[in-house]
């Protein structure tokens, strides 16, 4: 599909993001209002002309994710019903993708629902980075690019200049993220087994790998709790670990998260901008690295109608200045 003028809204999860995606296309973010109405509910208005044009609406579904969810999907409805060529939603953080399959009886696949309601609302394609669940990917009948966070993660690896490294999955369901981030920078890989007996708890089972006198590198798609993080790095410590460290693509860093990272024995956690972070936590152990030249990167490629994959093939995001 021939589409015209590249055009970037954002709602307000994150625009500061959609700002820095504009700088990297030299390009300016579309005028939009978007607030709340006295009674609460969302409030949208595109205040641009559209039709015609190629449409990316950047919205992290971080918290609150209900609100933004709703933020995403009033603003696809406006862009379809004033004629825009074709809509993408940027979202670099997917919520509810914990809630990809029912655990027990009587629940919802959330991780589903909300891919129908976005394709139901009228996007035409999605972009997101680092899905918790690849499955993800199947629950949408529209093209959605997942990108990976882990080459811009590695090449922040190389400028620490670490000696003598371990990565470590803390779970098995990472293990492919943490074995891509081994085979970028050269390393031997570790695996905790851990359970969750109940939401938003796990407990260390065992580990499978060697990490005596080695720096551990912990790789993972988010930091929630944190809980498993000080789980994780207390056992890699009782097997001798010299230094733990961590990368990162999502932090969302819930309830106490923040505190218990600083208290914990991690030396540093590395976490990217797919949702914001409030900057006094910018400091210490936290350090933050951007997507928007890998989105950006995706975005031109989406407008020219060239391959998205192709862009880890060619394409390094080197960036040794943390935001």
């Amino acid at each position: 599909m021939e589409t015209q003028e590249l055009k970037i809204f954002s709602g307000s999860a994150h625009p500061e993001l959609a700002e820095l995606i504009c700088q990297q296309l030299e390009t300016r973010l579309g005028e939009a209002l978007v607030g709340t109405f006295k009674n609460g509910e969302t409030r949208i208005r595109i205040e641009e002309h559209v039709r015609g044009r190629d449409v990316f609406v950047v919205q992290p579904t971080s918290t609150p994710s209900d609100h933004h969810i709703m933020e995403l999907l009033l603003m696809i409805d406006a862009l379809k019903r004033a004629s825009a060529g074709r809509i993408t939603a940027v979202v670099p953080y997917y919520a509810y993708a914990k809630q990809e399959k029912k655990t027990t009886g009587r629940e919802p696949i959330s991780a589903k629902l909300v891919a129908n309601i976005i394709t139901e609302a009228g996007a035409d394609r999605v972009l997101a980075v680092d899905l918790h669940a690849p499955a993800i990917q199947g629950f949408f009948d529209i093209p959605v690019d997942n990108l990976t966070a882990m080459p811009l993660l590695a090449d922040h690896f190389y400028y620490r200049q670490f000696q003598n490294v371990v990565i470590v999955s803390p779970d098995t369901g990472g293990v492919a993220r943490a074995n891509d981030f081994r085979t970028r920078v050269g390393a031997s890989l570790a695996i905790i087994s851990k359970h969750r007996p109940v939401p938003d708890t796990s407990e260390v089972i065992d580990m499978v790998g060697d990490v005596d006198g080695k720096v551990a590198i912990i790789v993972d798609d988010m930091i929630s709790t944190g809980g498993t993080l000080r789980e994780a790095a207390d056992l890699l410590y009782s097997r001798g670990a010299r230094e733990i460290h961590v990368y990162a693509t999502h932090a969302i860093l819930a309830d106490e998260a923040p505190e218990m990272i600083q208290e914990s024995r991690l030396e540093s956690v590395t976490v990217t901008d797919t949702i914001p972070i409030p900057h006094e936590l910018i400091d210490g152990k936290i350090k933050r690295l951007s997507v928007a030249p890998l989105l950006a990167s995706a975005i031109r490629r989406i407008h020219e109608d060239s391959s998205v994959s192709e862009l880890f093939k060619q394409a390094r995001f080197r960036q040794a200045e943390l935001l």
